[in-house]
Order: structure tokens, then sequence, then C-alpha cells
């Protein structure tokens, strides 16, 4: 569905995507981790083909995308998106009007859940909730790939509970690729799928979510009995205190000697040691 070939993007002499390569072939839930500056919302607006890259061919459904020629399929909606100051009845009845396949019962259901006024006016609307309403009008259309680019600022914790569910929700009626860019990141855990993460414009992980539980790992116990065992392994940080060493794993699992135990690393801490972890 989606193929990245050796792309880069620079902005004057900053490079912000650096000959990335991906290929993204299946529907689901793809969650976009990456630190501030890392280069994702530059990955994003060059697939949805709102800005050019530097070098390299990004495809979408086999076809060469380009500023001149935006893939159809693909909707893009950056944080902070703005909408025509109408009543929200009035907004979500302009996109049923203006796409094909809009799943209006779905965006009025939803809008309801999350107790929108559909009366008011778009601008009399908290931030948090300009967000939600442009995300329920986003997953309500028929694009076969969604791209969200941080949609939970300005959420509390039920506001980002309840975006999870509608996440899912409107996957389930409609599977396609949806790609969520967040900082959030174990809450993302709930529903993503596949999981990316890019440093520096890199892509340093791509993997699902079963196997990231299952090698990412941390090995505790003393320096002297983990040290000899990171020989063979991809170690991708370490701590110490005193005498006992966490080194933390992203590797086949191994059965560690007497002495020395297996324990779960969380996705925040995988991606933290990935992205900035000492070896």
């Amino acid at each position: 569905m989606i193929e990245i070939k050796n792309v880069t993007k620079k902005y004057g002499s900053a490079t912000a995507i650096d000959r990335i390569s991906l290929n993204l072939p299946e529907q689901g839930i793809y969650c976009l981790l990456g630190r501030n500056g890392a280069g994702k919302t530059t990955f994003m607006k060059m697939l949805a083909g709102h800005i050019a890259a530097t070098g390299g061919q990004i495809l979408v459904d086999g076809k060469r995308v380009s500023t001149n020629k935006m893939p159809e399929c693909v909707n893009y909606i950056e944080s902070g998106s703005v909408q025509f100051n109408m009543r929200l009845s009035e907004l979500i009845d302009t996109a049923a009007y203006l796409q094909d396949g809009f799943d209006r019962a779905f965006a009025l259901e939803m809008a309801e859940r999350f107790e929108l006024d559909l009366r008011k006016r778009f601008n009399k609307l908290s931030f948090g909730m300009k967000t939600m309403l442009t995300t329920i009008i986003t997953l309500a259309n028929n694009s076969k790939i969604i791209m969200l680019d941080e949609p939970v600022l300005g959420f509390d914790a039920i506001m980002r509970d309840q975006f999870n569910t509608l996440l899912l929700e409107s996957y389930h009626a409609n599977p396609r690729l949806i790609i969520v860019s967040t900082h959030l990141i174990d809450e993302i855990a709930k529903v993503t799928e596949r999981l990316i993460i890019i440093d520096k414009g890199k892509i340093l992980v791509e993997a699902g979510m079963e196997d990231i539980d299952e090698k990412a790992y941390t090995l505790l116990g003393s320096a002297q009995e983990v040290l000899p065992l990171l020989d063979n392994l991809n170690c991708i940080g370490k701590t110490t205190a005193g005498n006992v060493m966490a080194a933390h794993i992203y590797d086949d699992r191994i059965t560690p000697p007497d002495g020395v135990s297996i324990d779960r690393l969380s996705l925040q801490d995988f991606f933290i040691n990935i992205v900035g972890g000492r070896k």
C-alpha cells in the first residue's frame, strides 16, 4: 500500500529525513513515535504529498506521490487543524456532502458520545474539542489511509481513553491503514498493532507489537553475571546501581543463568533506550 524508497528530505543544509526505506503493505493501526524534531511531521506530510521529497520515491497504491499529484486515498490531519466557523452539525453535513462514502451516522454517534454540542460554532469549542471534532470527521470518511498528527493534544486522561475507543471502533467498522503520531507512548500501545520509531530522520524500528513484547526485555543481576550475556545480544541500554546492572535488550529471548532475572520492558522504556539509551 505504501512504499518508501531511499527517501531524503532536506531544508537547506538540515536533513529532516535521511535516506529511509519502508514498506507498509497492510491495513492496521500504526503508531509513529519519535522525539521532537525527529522527522515525524515531515514524514507524514511527504506521504500525503503536502511537501516534496528531496530524493527517493514514495509510492501509494503503486502510484508515485508528488506535490502535483497528491494521493486521493490519503487523508492527513495535522495537530491544530481548523475548520470553517460553522455549526458542528453543518460541518458534518458538509463533510458528508463533499466525501463519497462518508459515514454520517458514525460521525453523529461519536459527536454525541463525546458530548459535542452540534449547535455550537467551531470557534466556540475548546482546543481539545476542536481536535476531537476534526478527528471524528476524518475517521468518518472512506479514505484508505488516515494519518493523525498528535491527535490527542489538549485532551485530558478521560478524553484520551475515549479517543482510543473511537480509533478502534472506526477501524473495526472500516479497516484501513491508520498512522497515529503521538508522544503518549504507553497509552497508544493499547490500540496499535505496529510501531514505527523515527529518530534524527532515520527509521530505527518498524515491528509488530507482539514482536516487541517478546523481544524487548531487561536482564537484571550483578554486573559480573549480566555483562558476559551481552556479547551476543542487542543491548539497547543499561543502568547500574552499585554492583547491580539492568541491561535492556531488543533481541531473541534467552534463558538466563541463576542469579539473573528477566523483567518486562515497558514500551516507554523501550522507546527511551532505542533513541537515547547508552550501550
